[in-house]
Formats: structure tokens, C-alpha cells, sequence
């Protein structure tokens, strides 16, 4: 008898082009890096905000928050709801909403009006998230699906690492609200473009491309948008606020269990069921706790311990960029070429062993030492980003890949955020100094290994049918 996961369902494989439109790939590319780089460019901004606007240092991490939030207990709705809509108006929409909630951002005279414009743009986040592999799926050909994959992870990687500084430049040089101005003109043009590349659908139900959200997507954002929000929040405040975080985190799973006994909750857990689809999508939340490493063990390690100043941490993480934006592409194409489970595996390998080296450094480490480390880390996880996420895609039926696309944006997300926060713990649990940077750094290692075993797991499942490898 064969498992769900082995039946030969049709796939998105099917709907395929007959030629890669790379016009498309190209728009979808330019606004990838601009959503990506939303929250790490407004993280500069941070101080500067506080002061001219009269709130506290605590105060102005919910600006970081406002934004994050909505992105991910909106994940899961919004891609459901992409999967009935028209993906060139969604592509549109979304894009057009960030750049109206960058001018309201940008123009804010008051913090509660800032924060209005951040949960206006993580709304809009989630809608572009859930919508960017459908229309990859619609606009790639199913051979070339890793090298497109490729850009979209370097470029999230680049939006998210590399474009930080530009947020703090601006910030200096114009002031804060110029770092979210100077995002409008590239978001609207990314709009035209995808209005201009991105092939309309047929009509939905009642003639509508846009349709209303049914009872499905209102329960998903009622009951699993609550429960994502509340876990997030446990996460971030659980090291400070152990009882609350703990009442938090009960309730999540609470709703998170009465959503996933609702029957409107089926097109999102029978992808889940997908071993197929779960197990890499496991192994990205996995590797995206990684961000911890660059967010909170290196910058206290070089502060605290080597007694740099953080100019240091920004050479090492710039080296990373160029490696890691080096090895992307090649990723891509052994994707292309081989069975992408077996090569996101390998990439998930070697993510554990680049980890190995950080744990021999000490209060001697000079900044190649730290570099070269860091590069063997990106290095690696180049080869695990883009394979994992053509896996991801190849399981995806017909008509899901917004759903999957909200999966992985959530995993992304969950996993970026429990990094920084078990790194600090880790820090925290062995009294910071070179023994906290080495618990900080097992505790990351232990969630890239768990990543690299379900990537294993993964390869024991045909994605849609196919014979096994």
C-alpha cells in the first residue's frame, strides 16, 4: 500500500512554461531583496527614532516587532489565500501596499502612527511571501527550478545580511525616515515590472482574480495567526519574562491544536502531512536558527571577549556575502543537475562541520580568524538554501504553492527567531565569555544538525509520484 506522500498526484511540475521567463524572475528578484532587507535596514534606525520621537530604548524594539509580527502569524493565511488569487495582482498589491506603509513609515510624526505603518508592512510582507512561488512555479521551467531558487535565496540572504549597513548610512546621513523613503521608487518599479512580466490568471470563482477570504483563511488568521503571535512573543521575551513566556507559549500550542482540528484547516496540513514538503521545510526552520550566530554570538563575542569594536564583525560578514553569493548559483545548478534533497543534504553536512571551527575560538582570535570561520559557515549553507527550498517546491501540488509558500516563510521566520534567542540562552546559561560563546554556538549546532537528519529522512520520500531516486 503507498503512503499519501507516494501517490501520483499532479504537481505544479506540469504547469511548467515551455521556456523560463526570466523578465519575471528578474522583478520577482529586485522586490525579494527588498522585503528581505525591511527589517534588517530599519534595525539601524533603531536610536535615532527613540530620540526624535520621545520613546524608550525597550519602546523602539517594537518597531522591529510591529513588522515581524504580522509577517509571520500572517504567513499561513496569506498563502492560502494566493492560491485563489490572481498572482500578478497579489504581486502588485503587496509591493504597492509596502511602498504606501514606507511613506506613511517615513512621514510618521508620532511612534503609535509609526508603529501602524510597520504592521501595515508586515501584512504586506506576508502577501508578497506567500505569493513569490507560485509565480516562480508558473515562470520557470521545472529543470532550471534550483538556478531560479538560487537568486531568490542570495538575494534574501543579501537583503537580510548585506544591505544592513545602507539602512545605517541613510540613517546618519538623512535621518531615519530616510530609510524608509528611499525604499518607495524601488518598490514601485519592482510593482511595474512584476505588473508588466508576471503572466494574470483566469478569473476565480464569480469572475473575481481578488476574491474575498472565505471562512478557511478568517479561521487561519484568527486561530493560527494568534497562536504564531504568541509563540513569537514567548520566544522573544521568555529569557526576561520566564511566566508569562511559559503562559504564552501554552496558549499557542492551545490554538495551535484547535486550528489544526478544524476542517478548514486541511489544505494546510494535508501539505504538512506531505513528508515530502515537512521535512525540508523542518530542515529550513532548522538552518534559519543559524541567523543567531551574526545577530548575537559573534557581536557579543568580539565585543565582550576580543574587545573589538564591531567594524570587525562587518569585515567578516561582508567576506561572507561575496563567498556565500559565489557558491549560491553553483548550488543552483547541482540542484538542477541532481536529486536536490541529496544536495540540500550535503549542504546541510557541511553546515555541521563549518560549525565545528567556531568552537576553537578564543580570546586570542584575531579577525581573520573569525572571517575565514564565518566563510566556511556561509559557504556551506549556500549549498543547503537553494536545494532545500527546489525540494520544497518540486513536492508542492498543482494550485499549493501559495500554501507551501506560507509554510516556509513561517518555518523561515520561527527559526530565526528561536536562533538569536537559544543563542542567548546558551550565553546566558555559561556566563557569557568563551565558554558562553561555545554553548551559545552547541545550541545552534544541535538545530543545523536537525536539519541535516530530516534532510535524510527527506530523501526516503518521492516528492510527487516519481519513482525514488
Amino acid at each position: 500500500m503507498k503512503k499519501p506522500d507516494d501517490t501520483a498526484a499532479q504537481t505544479s511540475e506540469h504547469a511548467a512554461p515551455a521556456r523560463t521567463k526570466w523578465a519575471t524572475m528578474a522583478a520577482s528578484a529586485l522586490a525579494t531583496l527588498l522585503v528581505a532587507g525591511e527589517l534588517s535596514m530599519a534595525a539601524f534606525a533603531l536610536p535615532l527614532i527613540g530620540d526624535d520621537l520621545g520613546v524608550s530604548t525597550g519602546a523602539t524594539a517594537w518597531v522591529l516587532l510591529a513588522y515581524q509580527l504580522p509577517m509571520a502569524a500572517l504567513a499561513l493565511p496569506a498563502g492560502r489565500w494566493t492560491d485563489k488569487a490572481d498572482s500578478r495582482l497579489v504581486f502588485t498589491l503587496a509591493l504597492l501596499t509596502l511602498a504606501a506603509a514606507d511613506v506613511l513609515a517615513g512621514l510618521a510624526p508620532q511612534f503609535w502612527l509609526l508603529l501602524a505603518a510597520r504592521v501595515l508592512q508586515g501584512f504586506a510582507a506576508a502577501l508578497y511571501l506567500g505569493v513569490y512561488l507560485p509565480v516562480v512555479s508558473a515562470a520557470v521551467r521545472h529543470d532550471q527550478r534550483g538556478r531560479a531558487m538560487s537568486y531568490h535565496t542570495a538575494l534574501m540572504m543579501v537583503g537580510s545580511v548585506a544591505v544592513a549597513p545602507l539602512g545605517g548610512w541613510l540613517a546618519d546621513s538623512h535621518g531615519w525616515r530616510a530609510v524608509f523613503l528611499a525604499r518607495v521608487p524601488p518598490l514601485v518599479l519592482a510593482a511595474l515590472l512584476g505588473w508588466i512580466t508576471v503572466p494574470p490568471a483566469a478569473p476565480g470563482p464569480g469572475g473575481r482574480r481578488l476574491p474575498s477570504p472565505d471562512r478557511g483563511v478568517l479561521a487561519d488568521v484568527a486561530l493560527i495567526g494568534t497562536a504564531v503571535t504568541a509563540g513569537l512573543l514567548a520566544v522573544e521575551h521568555g529569557g526576561r519574562h520566564p511566566v508569562p513566556a511559559a503562559a504564552l507559549a501554552a496558549g499557542a500550542v492551545a490554538l495551535g491544536v484547535w486550528w489544526a482540528r478544524l476542517p478548514a484547516s486541511r489544505p494546510v496540513t494535508s501539505l504538512v502531512r506531505r513528508p515530502s514538503l515537512r521535512l525540508p521545510a523542518l530542515a529550513l526552520l532548522g538552518n534559519a536558527a543559524l541567523v543567531g550566530l551574526t545577530s548575537f554570538l559573534l557581536p557579543f563575542f568580539i565585543s565582550d571577549v576580543l574587545g573589538r569594536s564591531p567594524e570587525l564583525l562587518g569585515t567578516a560578514i561582508g567576506v561572507f556575502v561575496v563567498v556565500s553569493a559565489l557558491v549560491t548559483p553553483l548550488a543552483g545548478v547541482l540542484a538542477d543537475r541532481f536529486d536536490p534533497r541529496s544536495v540540500a543534504a550535503a549542504g546541510g553536512a557541511l553546515t555541521v562541520l563549518a560549525m565545528v571551527p567556531m568552537f576553537t575560538l578564543d580570546a586570542g582570535a584575531g579577525p581573520v580568524d573569525v572571517t575565514w570561520r564565518l566563510c566556511l559557515v556561509g559557504a556551506a549553507m549556500s549549498l543547503f538554501n537553494s536545494p532545500n527550498m527546489t525540494a520544497i517546491l518540486a513536492a508542492v501540488p498543482e494550485g499549493r504553492a501559495g500554501s507551501a509558500g506560507g509554510i516556509t516563510n513561517l518555518a523561515r521566520t520561527l527559526g530565526q527567531t528561536a536562533g538569536p534567542a537559544l543563542a542567548a540562552f546558551g550565553w546566558s546559561a555559561a556566563a557569557g565569555g568563551v565558554a558562553g560563546f561555545r554553548a551559545g554556538a552547541a545550541a545552534l549546532t544541535g538545530c543545523v544538525l536537525v536539519a541535516f537528519l530530516a534532510l535524510l529522512a527527506a530523501r526516503r520520500h518521492r516528492p510527487h509520484g516519481r519513482a525514488p531516486d
